[in-house]
């Protein structure tokens, strides 16, 4: 087996002192839990709870022992029921970021909010898409009403792509919904239960604090078995410590907060460890996603994540930039994507993202996907065998200047230990470069979306199946008296 290679930022002392630093602040200062639900989970598994302030203060025997129940690993399945995202130890994966409230238009390159045309266009998209497993809910449509924007969305991706989803809410009655779709699509609460298609975001509100929302859905997601990812997000100096090490303790101690409630709420229940943490740029006071701190953050609360044994989540590849296609947004996502691979984070979150975590481009997306093939060919190491040391080959060649072109080991080997590209990354000779108009990356880009959206074939959903999500997105639109939606049920 080749050697994987990783990055480790945290020493094993590092990583016990974090441990025990976290379990103090819980017993100590505790968590805010805007929930009564939780509040009495907590409060009869042991932890003192005061219901008057919504204040838990967790025991470090209640932490330890929760968090041993949480499993090691979940399996996320296609549309179809197929097996695709293991997710566990070192195991990589990648999917777009979510929630984007713009998008770069890709015939002006201006940013405007999203449509629902857009969002199947990026569903479609990421479809076709070798190196990006995942869907996630990566647009807010702004031509659908807000109160029903979080499960829309989902109700479209459901409807153009196979891949697993992330998905999250932004009301307090959309996860009942979102979840009755997914049953839909999958065949019945048990069958999703089984085989799982979609993770749902829940994020503590830093400092220590879980609002009504977020914890609404934790337990929900817990009790129907849906996989729950964490997403504490401390900003360096403005809602957590400015060091490194002091947002690490807050991170920890808000995500084993989280874990401890899903496995209350349903012991077993498959949690993944996330997070989304910044560095506050204090020239501009703007959340730096792209920071080398913000990167380094992210790989060592997961290695956090592995000292408990939990799945793995990371919001790297995206870039502050302003352009998809352009210098920074190119070494910003590189850098994420390259370390969070060598972390070993099982799903890496962020392709085509840009500007602060709030704009998604078609092109950057397609260029990530590039990336990400690259960072899956790095952590494949190096393959060191008698057939790879080519000794044989190195001596019929020898000292006289022959080459290893004509040579069947040559053949054999060059798809497996070299990684294609393709057309977005341009190799070709300079002359060959000026005659085909000097095609810059962002026009490679551009005519590589319009290519799939012109020739790729989704699966579509059995008529029953369709049926049934129709039936599922027409009674919460009769519940909110909204008669009609882009695209939506007939």
């Amino acid at each position: 087996m080749p050697h994987r290679p990783k990055l480790i930022l945290l020493a094993e002392e590092d990583v016990e002192q974090i441990h025990d630093n976290s379990l103090m602040l819980l017993e100590e200062v505790g968590m805010k839990i805007q929930s009564q639900k939780a509040l009495n989970l907590l409060e009869n598994a042991g932890a003192k709870v005061n219901h008057e302030t919504e204040q838990a203060f967790f025991p470090r025997s209640l932490v330890e022992e929760q968090v041993k129940h949480a499993p090691s690993s979940i399996t996320l399945h296609t549309r179809n029921g197929d097996p695709v995202m293991k997710l566990e130890k070192n195991n990589v994966y990648f999917n777009p970021g979510s929630a984007a409230t713009h998008l770069l238009d890709r015939k002006t390159s201006e940013r405007r909010p999203p449509q629902v045309k857009d969002v199947i266009e990026y569903a479609q998209v990421t479809d076709a898409l070798t190196y990006i497993d995942a869907q996630s809910t990566a647009l807010i449509p702004a031509d659908v009403p807000a109160v029903l924007a979080d499960r829309y969305r989902l109700y479209l991706i459901l409807q153009h792509s196979t891949k697993p989803i992330v998905t999250g809410t932004f009301t307090l009655d959309a996860f009942e919904d979102m979840q009755k779709m997914l049953e839909a699509v999958a065949g019945g609460s048990k069958k999703l239960r089984e085989k799982p298609l979609a993770i749902f975001d829940t994020c503590p509100s830093a400092p220590l604090q879980w609002s009504e929302l977020t914890v609404h859905d934790l337990l929900l997601g817990a009790e129907a078995g849906i996989p729950i990812e964490l997403i504490s997000m401390p900003q360096l100096g403005a809602t957590g410590p400015i060091t490194m090490a002091g947002s690490l303790v807050l991170h920890n101690a808000e995500s084993l907060s989280g874990i401890v409630l899903t496995q209350l709420a349903a012991k077993g229940a498959p949690v993944i460890y996330g997070g989304s943490p910044t560095a506050v740029d204090m020239q501009y006071g703007t959340a730096r996603l792209g920071a080398i701190e913000s990167i380094m953050l992210t790989c060592a609360y997961a290695q956090m994540a592995k000292f408990y044994r939990l799945p793995t989540h990371g919001y790297l590849g995206l870039s502050d930039a302003k352009q998809g296609a352009d210098s920074q947004s190119g070494y910003e996502a590189a850098t994420g994507l390259i370390l969070g691979a060598l972390t070993g984070i099982n799903n890496i979150a962020g392709a085509g993202m840009l500007i602060f975590e709030s704009t998604q481009s078609f092109e950057k997306l397609v260029i990530d996907d590039v990336l990400a093939g690259m960072v899956k060919r790095l952590i494949q190491g190096i393959t060191v065998t008698k057939e790879t040391l080519a000794l044989d080959e190195l001596r019929d060649v020898g000292t006289q200047g022959g080459d290893f072109l004509r040579l069947r080991h040559t053949l054999n080997w060059f798809r497996k230990e070299h990684f294609l590209p393709g057309p977005l990354v341009d190799r070709q000779p300079y002359e060959n470069w000026l005659d085909q108009n000097s095609p810059t990356s962002y026009e490679r880009a551009q005519k590589r979306v319009d290519e799939i959206l012109t020739t790729h074939e989704g699966s579509p959903l059995t008529k029953a199946k369709q049926q049934d999500l129709d039936m599922v997105a027409k009674a919460f639109m009769k519940r909110h008296k909204i008669a009609s939606l882009p695209q939506g049920p007939k």
